[in-house]
This record gives C-alpha cells, sequence and structure tokens, in this order.
C-alpha cells in the first residue's frame, strides 16, 4: 500500500550530500523493515548525476507534494463495460464486483460516462412507458443477451416498438389485440406461435421449450418477425427485457470525476457537493484507473516523511506543514521546525549530513554496500569542498576515510574527478547554473536567496559578468526578493566571487566587500553557504532591521 511508505528527503534544489543522504537513510531504515523510498524535490545537479552513475543507483523519486493525491492511494480497482453491451450485463458486473457503479469506456478506454445500481433500480421502479422508449430499436442481439436465450430466427427486417406483452390464457381472443411491432412472451404452444407470429410482432420470445416449429419459423420469415428461445421462466423473461437496452442509452455523460493528480483532500471537499457512493478517477489521458469514495478520502492522512539534510519547512517539500514527519537527520541550523507529536531529531555540528547517516550505520552495526560507501563518501567530500570548508570536522575526515576503505576508493583521485564534474559549466546557460544549487531564507523579514556554483577559476565568473548580473536582476524581481546572491567558488583558489541583487543588494556588497580599485574580489575562505556565506549576511541584514 502507498499509504504504507516513509519518504526519505533532501531538500529543494538538491545537492549531493541531500540526495545521498535519503538514498543511504531510506537503506538503513529498510535494513530494519521500514518501505523507505529515498526522493528528491527538484532537478539532479551534473556532480550528482555522476555520482549516482558511478556507483550504479537510479535517480529517487520525485516528491512533489506531502499531500496523497489520487493517484499515489489505493483505489477500487476498475470496472468497465463498452457503450454497446446491454443494461444486464452491467448489472451482472456491479454484482460480480460488488460495485455501485461501473464506467462505460471507449475503444481508446476513454472515459464516456458510469452505469449505476441506482440506474438499475429506477429502470425496474420506473413506469414500463418510459422503459419502452429504451427499448425501441433496441437489437435482437440485445435482447437475446438479456434474457440469456438463443436466437431462433432474426429477420433484418423486423421492427420493434418497444411495448412488451406477456401472452397468457384469456377470454378473448388473440386477433382482438395489437401486437405489431410489440415485444411477445409466451408459452411453449406451436399453434400459439404462429397465429402471434402472423400478428406481426417485432420479437417473439418463447419460454419452456427447446425448439420452434419448422412452420412458425417460416411464418416468421413471411412476417418479418425474430424469434427467441428465452433461457429463463416467464417470470425472469419479463423482468430481464427491460434490461436490453444499450449503456450508451442510459448512462450518465459528463459525471462527477477526478484526476489522479488531484489531491485526495481537494477530492474530500468536492464529493461533500454530490451524493455518489464512488467517482472514476482518471489520468491525464483520460484513461480509467479505478474509483475513490468517501471512505478512501476519511482513510487516508497525509504522507510519513523523514527529512534528511534540513530541518526548514521553506525548503521543504510542498505541503510539509500537513505531512506525518517522523524523523530529521540534519547538520544545519533549526529556524521553523515545529510539529504536532514528538519526532526523532538528529542534528550535529558537522560537515556533511551524509557523516551522520554513515555514523548510523555503525552505531547499529549495518554493513555498507561497496556502492553505497562510495556515495556517501562523494556526499562527504562535496559538502565539505574535500574538508576545506570551516564546517569540516574530525568526525567528517574519520568518516570519509572509513568509508573510502569500504568502497575501495583513493579520497585525492575520487575527489579529483568528481570535481572535475561539478566544475564543469561548460554548456550550461546562466539560468541552469542559478538554479543548480539554491536555497531561499528568510531572514529578519528579508526575503533571500544564496546560489553557489563551482568553478575551476574565479576569471570563469568574471568572464560572464553582465549575463550574471541581468540574469540575476531579472529572477530577483520575478520572485519578489529582497536579496539575491550568486555565489561563483573555486575550491583550487579556496575562495569565492560574489554577485548581488536585489534592494538590500548593498548589504552583500558589505558582507563581502571588493578590494579597492577591485570589481569581484575573490573573497578568501568563504566556501561555504552555511557557515559563511548565510552567517555574513545574516549579520548585515541583522544589522540594519
Amino acid at each position: 500500500m502507498e499509504q504504507n511508505r516513509v519518504y526519505v528527503t533532501g531538500h529543494r534544489h538538491p545537492d549531493t550530500d541531500s540526495v545521498a543522504a535519503a538514498i543511504g537513510y531510506a537503506f538503513y531504515k529498510r535494513a530494519n523493515g521500514v518501505k523507505a523510498i529515498p526522493c528528491r524535490l527538484g532537478k539532479l545537479s551534473a556532480e550528482t548525476k555522476y555520482l549516482l552513475k558511478r556507483f550504479g543507483f537510479e535517480q529517487p523519486m520525485l516528491l512533489e507534494d506531502a499531500r496523497y493525491k489520487l493517484g499515489e492511494i489505493d483505489l477500487d480497482e476498475p470496472v468497465s463495460i463498452s457503450p454497446d453491451k446491454t443494461l444486464f450485463e452491467a448489472i451482472q458486473i456491479l454484482q460480480k464486483n460488488n460495485r455501485q457503479i461501473c464506467s462505460v469506456l471507449d475503444n481508446d478506454g476513454k472515459l464516456l460516462g458510469i452505469v449505476t445500481r441506482s440506474d438499475a433500480a429506477d429502470l425496474s421502479m420506473g413506469d414500463t412507458a418510459s422503459t419502452s422508449k429504451l427499448l425501441q430499436d433496441t437489437p435482437v442481439e440485445c435482447i437475446n443477451t438479456a434474457v440469456s436465450g438463443r436466437i431462433v430466427y432474426q429477420d433484418p427486417e423486423s421492427r420493434i416498438n418497444g411495448k412488451v406483452s406477456i401472452i397468457a390464457l384469456t377470454k378473448e381472443k388473440l386477433t382482438d389485440f395489437d401486437f405489431k411491432d410489440k415485444i411477445l412472451i409466451t408459452g411453449n404452444d406451436p399453434k400459439v406461435h404462429k397465429e402471434l407470429v402472423e400478428m406481426g410482432p417485432g420479437v417473439l420470445i418463447v419460454v419452456r421449450t427447446d425448439e420452434v416449429a419448422p412452420e412458425v419459423i417460416e411464418a416468421a420469415k413471411k412476417h418479418h418477425v425474430s424469434i427467441i428461445i428465452s433461457g429463463h421462466e416467464t417470470m425472469n423473461t419479463s423482468r430481464y427485457v427491460y434490461f436490453a437496452p444499450r449503456v450508451s442509452k442510459i448512462m450518465k455523460r459528463n459525471p462527477v470525476k477526478f484526476y489522479a493528480s488531484e489531491l485526495v483532500e481537494d477530492a474530500g471537499r468536492k464529493m461533500l457537493r454530490s451524493r455518489f457512493h464512488a467517482y472514476p478517477v482518471i489520468d491525464d489521458n483520460e484513461k480509467l484507473l479505478g474509483y475513490v469514495s468517501r471512505y478512501h478520502v476519511m482513510n487516508t492522512g497525509n504522507k510519513k516523511i523523514i527529512l534528511v539534510d534540513h530541518n526548514e519547512f521553506s525548503q521543504s517539500v510542498k505541503g510539509i506543514e500537513k505531512a506525518e514527519v517522523l524523523e530529521v537527520i540534519d547538520h544545519h541550523r533549526i529556524n521553523d521546525f515545529s510539529t504536532n507529536r514528538p519526532v526523532a531529531f538528529r542534528n550535529e555540528i558537522i560537515g556533511s549530513s551524509a557523516t551522520i547517516v554513515a555514523t548510523i550505520f555503525r552505531e547499529n552495526q549495518i554493513p555498507f554496500p561497496k556502492n553505497l560507501a562510495g556515495l556517501l563518501l562523494g556526499a562527504i567530500l562535496s559538502d565539505t569542498l574535500k574538508f576545506q570548508s570551516p564546517t569540516t570536522t574530525p568526525k567528517d575526515i574519520a568518516t570519509a576515510q572509513m568509508l573510502a576503505g569500504v568502497a575501495g576508493l583513493d579520497i585525492d583521485e575520487f575527489a579529483k574527478d568528481m570535481f572535475s564534474v561539478s566544475a564543469n559549466i561548460k554548456g550550461k546557460t546562466i539560468q541552469e547554473l542559478l538554479n543548480q544549487d539554491i536555497k531561499f531564507f528568510n531572514i529578519e523579514g528579508c526575503k533571500t536567496m544564496i546560489s553557489q556554483v563551482i568553478v575551476t577559476s574565479a576569471d570563469t565568473a568574471r568572464a560572464m559578468e553582465s549575463q550574471v548580473q541581468q540574469m540575476l536582476d531579472v529572477f530577483t524581481k520575478k520572485k519578489g526578493l529582497d536579496l539575491c546572491v550568486m555565489a561563483f567558488t573555486s575550491i583550487l583558489e579556496n575562495g569565492s566571487v560574489i554577485f548581488a541583487s536585489g534592494d538590500k543588494a548593498a548589504w552583500a556588497h558589505e558582507a563581502f566587500p571588493d578590494k579597492e580599485g577591485e570589481t569581484l574580489t575573490l573573497q578568501k575562505g568563504v566556501l561555504s553557504r552555511k557557515s559563511q556565506l548565510l552567517p555574513r549576511v545574516t549579520a548585515v541584514v541583522q544589522k540594519y532591521s
């Protein structure tokens, strides 16, 4: 069941550490019997894709909302019928599957309408005059299906006016009645059969017999009357014949329906405006997926989420405030996090979330698969900038060395391969660079964004100065930001050059001042967004707030 899943996810605009931590912690939870699924909240960077491919991992699923969509819950299985089938067949499907609703689909499987038990009940209890209109021009094959019969003779010129009569013993002569184009139900008397046929009904249905006399069939040919031998006694034949109309004649067109992409809670609100027992759920191509009812809505909570590499709801999945947050594994500041119930919260002053995940494996004596050790090692090196970031701790270094041993990797060679990928910005647009590693913050009411791009040299950023500044100005205005910062970080040069935009851009320039006579000065030692970029920006914002 989808509802039994636990989704382990990093932050929006995922970096390597958040993705690797999600994959690693989901593996750990599965080892302890939890159906954990690693997730991502956005596109992956080239570095992350490289590591996943190198170590044989699939991209984690994209988690779009912490609330369940209809396509993510266990719906009632789809039951359906084609529009040329009879109402009798629809009723059989409803009874066999114990359902209240049956969808009518075209040849491509697209939803045309629905048939319900109520439709059958209304037909059974309604006046025969209205039913007769439905029976008009109903094919003989449909009537035969409804009475579980066998067609003895089918005349291509027979006509049916929809009226039904049962021929019983009577003092009046048959000739006193007008049976023209009617559906007649009669017993097993051949003499009566012939007399009735000569009166020109549309269809003669015979009960309690296995054959029809040859002379009756000859008369039927002459008078254009189709003949059916019913599979039931007179009573049930008379009942079932009214269920012969095609489904297309009685189905509800344009029914209330839902798309798989709709939220369960939104569907529940819409259901309050109608009184159906169940509703079709379709995909974007109008194909039937199943049925949802109020039962499903009442029994569906929101997703169970484990947050890794973040704890701020503003950086998490849409609808996170309504999710059931079970755990947090993080190494960032604690800002706007709150829950309605206790959670397991592990926050360490450390350089990488992957270090915490690896520590949990060791604490619980869970062995590392070789490829997972390599992936976690890559995450530690990425987040600590190969131990050059001021956030790096001895525990990060020791854990990285342990993982390198398990994975059979040389740290220096591995880091060189990995950073050659992450620092390669060739072929990427400025907008792609801006969005590949981006985080939003609300600092004392100042709407702030900080983006970080790894480059081989600061000169790479300087060469794009005008294009970067123009894109940053457009992005800042579009997102309604007060301050937008974009840092181009060179690990080899041990520093970053800083671009800023927005009404508060001067604050960023104060936090990262250029040397006299220079522009885009390399800010030596500024490598970490968490411990250097964000704290310096925060200090200046607080100074003027």
